[in-house]
């Protein structure tokens, strides 16, 4: 029984780590709920840039133009929100992480990573989890641009942890010596978000 009193109606998978697919308290959708405090913005700033500050031996400031013209890549994976509900199957295409990780060079006091909205949105998380081989810079869903109520036209991925650890409306990665609590975390969601582990809520 997951936190809302439903049942998962999905049937037990295995993933190659031998975890479950869907992670405890989860049920599947087809569907992709629309969840964000914040309201979502009429599109992204005129002067959007892309920002790698922090603990780097070379910080990055990308035009869109710019961003748009780095490698892309597409991949398919499961997606988890702390609200419980997980949706299979998900091809994005974006940008690897470590098409960014390889650029910027991340400094070897860096073991933090606070992911920065332009709406002021925040969400820490450690950099071994975002230097991971599923994590993207995700600007299409299902083969389709990423529509602003689900983070559009630029937002994080980190499938492996709950949806808030995926920062909609990206425009910044800084990395850190040591860890702080992004917006949710501030406000009692768990720091590390592993649906594995039920990570929800402090």
């Amino acid at each position: 029984m997951n936190l809302f009193g439903k049942k998962s109606n999905a049937p037990v998978e295995k993933r190659p780590d031998g975890l479950d697919r869907l992670p405890a308290g989860q049920y599947l959708t087809k569907k992709w709920p629309v969840l964000s405090y914040e309201r979502t913005p009429s599109g992204i700033p005129t002067d959007w840039k892309f920002k790698i500050t922090g603990l780097v031996e070379q910080p990055l400031e990308l035009s869109w133009d710019e961003f748009l013209a780095l490698p892309h890549t597409t991949m398919t994976s499961d997606f988890h929100c702390v609200t419980t509900w997980s949706r299979y199957d998900n091809t994005w295409e974006g940008v690897h992480i470590r098409e960014i990780l390889q650029r910027a060079k991340p400094l070897p006091d860096a073991h933090f990573v606070m992911a920065h909205s332009w709406t002021g949105y925040t969400t820490n998380l450690p950099l071994e989890n975002l230097d991971d081989d599923d994590v993207m810079i995700v600007l299409k869903h299902d083969g389709q641009p990423l529509e602003p109520d689900h983070g559009g036209p630029v937002r994080l991925l980190v499938p492996k942890l709950y949806a808030y650890k995926s920062a909609k409306w990206l425009d910044g990665l800084e990395f850190m010596e040591r860890d702080r609590p992004g917006f949710w975390e501030q406000r009692g969601y768990h720091n590390r978000a592993n649906p594995w582990k039920e990570e929800r809520y402090w």
